[in-house]
């Protein structure tokens, strides 16, 4: 899902835009507008923005599902201005259509949160040549945040906060993983790789976007309790669903380091880190970090994006 704030926020299972007139504090959000996934993190993020008088807007690929969490959003925070947007982040068409659509009708976006996930898929490919997972993951939000940021940049001060996993230390960069190939699909090894994109080129989306007041960020929400495993075994579903009753965030805990990165003063200005789910800096994985990767790893998930 995704929210706006009269901007656009990106995402397929979990993402969030916000747009919002004013600097990036923890203060009410009237006149901003979101994108929020209708289930999991993303839904607490876009409650959150609408509790602050943000416009949002859910972007989702079940519009059934996105009307029931409007109509829920709406119920518990008295905000009417939350709407349903169709989006489909494993498809490249389908992000283009909701980008297009957003850039017609939205004047300014300056919250874009991308939380999309999907976790146990086995190997597929889209109609765009791509393995389902990065398209989803990785690529589809790429596309979605990489067509929004100019909008941003005249929308500045913005804010554009990528939701990764701890997980992204277990990644490895093999870009043949964008096509199913070369790849191990156990549990939660693609997972990973795609995790580890997501900082490597929110990085570089914050080094290209220096001085523009626009800032990109990435942020581990913790181990938390969603319906993120629903693809893998039933066994698998079963022993973490046990032990989450104990050791695991709930989707609301775990919403709060993307909202921390989204809202928050202390956040102001601060680009092209990684926030753990204490929303405490700490370093990613040494390949998270490596500049050189990350301006190869940008320009090839452009080509791969480009309507030829």
């Amino acid at each position: 899902m995704t929210t706006l704030y009269r901007g656009t926020i990106e995402s397929v299972l979990s993402s969030c835009i916000a747009v919002w007139g004013g600097g990036c504090t923890d203060y009410n959000l009237k006149a901003l507008q979101r994108i929020v996934n209708t289930a999991g993190i993303g839904k607490f993020i876009a409650m959150d923005f609408a509790r602050r008088g943000a416009r949002v807007i859910l972007a989702c690929r079940s519009v059934s599902r996105g009307a029931a969490a409007v109509k829920e959003i709406q119920a518990k925070t008295g905000n009417p201005d939350v709407h349903v947007r169709p989006v489909d982040l494993s498809s490249l068409d389908s992000v283009r259509d909701f980008t297009k659509k957003i850039l017609k009708e939205e004047s300014a976006l300056h919250i874009l949160v991308n939380n999309a996930a999907v976790l146990g898929l086995p190997r597929q490919i889209t109609k765009d040549e791509l393995d389902v997972s990065f398209a989803t993951n990785h690529l589809g939000p790429f596309l979605l945040t990489n067509q929004l940021v100019d909008l941003m940049k005249r929308s500045a001060p913005a804010r554009i906060v990528t939701v990764s996993s701890v997980y992204h230390k277990k990644g490895e960069v093999d870009f043949s993983h964008f096509h199913g190939e070369n790849g191990t699909y156990e549990l939660d090894r693609v997972y990973g790789h795609t995790k580890l994109h997501n900082i490597i080129c929110t990085n570089e989306f914050a080094r290209r976007l220096q001085g523009s007041d626009v800032t990109a960020n990435s942020v581990h929400p913790g181990i938390v309790m969603t319906g993120i495993l629903r693809h893998c075994p039933f066994g698998i579903r079963l022993f973490f669903s046990l032990i989450g009753q104990f050791y695991f965030k709930s989707a609301e805990e775990g919403a709060v380091s993307a909202i921390y990165c989204a809202v928050s003063e202390e956040a102001e200005g601060i680009s092209g880190k990684y926030f753990d789910s204490n929303c405490s800096l700490v370093l990613p994985a040494p390949l998270a970090r490596d500049t050189a990767l990350a301006v190869k790893d940008f320009e090839i998930c452009e080509r791969l994006t480009s309507k030829l």
